[in-house]
């Protein structure tokens, strides 16, 4: 049995002598909304939410997830996944502020049910405290891409590119800002490469997109991709434009393939939000509250960012190995 399961197990084990809701029914029902179960990092954000629930479904409750089945209309389908959690019942809901202008109606209504609401991922400290909800869990998006642009500018680029999948997603672009700061701030210059959002997760989209961009644009010598599959399509852009060893990135999260591209060399660095503590967390809180009332008295639990290069790529492939990362 993987660690992350072990621990949820030791932890459900732990916390069942005399859990039992307050009014006697059984446990609560949490509606966690997050993005495509077969997104690589939101498959590890799903797990983390699941493994949390193991706690409220030994006692009759449950963990739902909700996620669009694309893109193409984040704001306002994420949206009506957070009035199904309330037409369904929801005892609390876990979600992240991807699009404040079409998203923020229906947390609010969420509060306005008198429904416990935690935000995470996406949106910060700002966005719990603006909708009213208990808290924020997450990395802060804005000072992800700053990590990234700081990193590649130390390391010598000078003339950097956030590559942009999914314009309109205020964490996007949160993270293109960063980043261009970050590379400002070390020294360089920082630019956005925006694409539809239908590019998101077509990776021969992504890499052709990025194969013009450094051919029009040669003197561009670092990018940031803001997810797994758009790092690696990057690469393959990189690749395609003869451009290998010369242009440097840096992407958002990590799998097998991206932990191996930075042990090969061929990327400089990945930015860790640490997907499954989100969702962990995020639903731990709230299976807490709602059977036993209780809060966290810690704002904003903060998982990232952190860096992953050659330096510890090596610790981190031991931890995916042991179920941890």
């Amino acid at each position: 049995m993987k660690l992350t399961k072990v621990l949820a197990v030791a932890a459900a084990i732990t916390m069942s002598a005399g859990f039992a809701s307050a009014d006697g029914h059984g446990g609560p029902n949490i509606f966690v909304i997050g993005g495509k179960p077969d997104d690589p990092f939101w498959s590890r954000v799903k797990l983390g939410a699941e493994h949390a629930g193991l706690v409220a479904e030994m006692h009759g409750g449950s963990v739902t997830w909700l996620g669009p089945q694309n893109y193409d209309n984040l704001g306002p389908d994420a949206a009506e996944l957070i009035r199904q959690a309330i037409d369904q019942g929801a005892d609390a809901v876990v979600g992240p502020d991807w699009v404040p202008e079409a998203m923020d109606p229906a947390f609010q209504a969420v509060v306005d049910a008198g429904i416990p609401l935690v935000i995470y991922n996406a949106g910060g400290i700002e966005a719990a405290d603006r909708l009213g909800a208990m808290n924020y869990v997450g990395a802060v998006d804005y000072k992800s891409g700053e990590a990234a642009g700081i990193y590649l500018a130390e390391a010598g680029q000078t003339n950097g590119a956030c590559v942009n999948t999914l314009p309109g997603a205020a964490n996007i672009e949160a993270f293109c800002n960063g980043f261009n700061d970050g590379m400002a701030a070390a020294g360089g210059n920082g630019s956005v490469l925006q694409l539809p959002a239908t590019a998101f997760g077509d990776s021969t989209a992504v890499a052709q997109a990025v194969r013009a961009h450094l051919l029009q644009n040669p003197d561009i010598d670092a990018l940031f991709a803001i997810g797994d599959q758009d790092t690696n399509a990057a690469i393959s852009g990189i690749q395609q434009a003869g451009k290998t060893g010369e242009v440097q990135i840096c992407g958002m999260n990590f799998n097998d393939s991206i932990l191996a591209n930075i042990q090969q060399g061929t990327q400089a660095c990945a930015i860790d939000q640490q997907g499954y503590q989100q969702g962990f967390f995020a639903t731990s809180i709230l299976i807490n509250h709602v059977q036993y009332g209780t809060t966290i008295p810690t704002r904003e639990i903060l998982t990232g960012p952190g860096i992953v290069d050659a330096s510890n790529v090596d610790l981190v492939i031991a931890g995916v190995e042991a179920g941890a990362r």
